[in-house]
């Protein structure tokens, strides 16, 4: 399983670091080298955007797991956004 978290730090000031997103990818087919990835997100509300908090869970199929990490990530983000949330 892969662990994203992604912190936003003010003006680079630490203690003002704050969680704002989290990400699991996890392999649901046995590590085949052609894998598919069960994706869950939480991310917080933006009062910059006006968005409010939100829950994805969503699946990505057939990708190739001898690419880099950063093209697993790029197709998990790009699912998560397409994807509606779940509600609580």
């Amino acid at each position: 399983m892969l662990v994203i978290t992604i912190d936003l730090v003010p003006g680079g000031f630490a203690p003002m670091r704050r969680t704002i997103a989290t990400m699991n990818i996890s392999n649901i087919s046995d590590l085949a080298e052609i894998s598919d990835y069960l994706i869950e997100a939480n991310e917080t509300s933006n009062p910059l955007a006006g968005t409010p908090p939100r829950t994805v869970r969503c699946v990505i199929h057939g990708h190739a797991r001898a690419q880099s990490v950063w093209a697993l990530l790029v197709k998990a983000s790009e699912e998560i956004m397409k994807t509606d949330s779940i509600e609580p």
